[in-house]
């Protein structure tokens, strides 16, 4: 039996699971605008561990969400993974963001899952996978255009999600795309990812694990 605590915070959506063997047992979260991860983190584990009855000694494993996403979110939410994985002395767990992003959707075979995460101006954090989740194109930072993911549009139904979606849909016309909106990566979908990676033992090291940023943090000067 494994128990694995959940932690996703790369968007606004403030998340946090308990899985076992690999199905949601417990969820808590927040996904209003703007972000409540400092306030709301160990409220909501604590609320987890309460609702399902189980001690912080008898977890597993401790998941978290990399990245990319919101620097401030990641860098919360991987503290708190790396604080507790460090102090219950439990293994730490960590997937991508977008892989938890797409498992939100379910779709026919033959069809393509874009999951992306708004960016700055046109830009996105987008990966393409399958309808099994495999991914058949690496995550990037791209620029978005008319004529982006047209290779896959021109080949059948494409179905994005993520917060990227508003501005893809202003641009991209295609009949084949499907766009899922108001949707953001949670922790309820992390119990299968995370459980699949602990029973191979695919661990991060605790005291050397950072977030995947996929750019570098750019501050933004305040507007006098």
């Amino acid at each position: 039996m494994a128990i694995i605590l959940n932690l996703e915070t790369a968007t606004t959506n403030c998340s946090v699971s308990l899985s076992k063997e690999g199905k949601t047992i417990a969820l808590k979260e927040d996904a209003r605008n703007g972000f409540s991860h400092a306030e709301k983190l160990h409220v909501f584990i604590d609320e987890v561990l309460n609702e399902a009855n189980i001690p912080r000694s008898d977890i597993d494993a401790i998941a978290v969400s990399k990245g990319p996403g919101s620097y401030t979110g990641l860098r919360i939410g991987v503290s708190a993974a790396k604080g507790l994985a460090f102090a219950l002395d439990k293994p730490l767990i960590s997937v991508p963001t977008l892989d938890i992003l797409a498992h939100q959707v379910i779709c026919d075979k033959g069809e393509v899952i874009v999951a992306m995460l708004d960016a700055r101006r046109m830009e996105v954090y987008s990966a393409i996978y399958n309808s099994e989740y495999h991914q058949v194109r690496e995550t990037q930072a791209q620029i978005l255009e008319e004529d982006s993911f047209s290779q896959y549009l021109n080949k059948g139904k494409v179905h994005f999600i993520g917060n990227g979606v508003e501005k893809t849909k202003a641009l991209i016309q295609h009949p084949n795309a499907i766009f899922i909106e108001d949707k953001l990566p949670s922790a309820n979908e992390m119990g299968v990812l995370t459980y699949d990676k602990h029973k191979i033992s695919d661990t991060e090291d605790v005291a050397y694990f950072e977030p995947y940023y996929l750019k570098d943090f750019i501050a933004i000067k305040p507007k006098s």
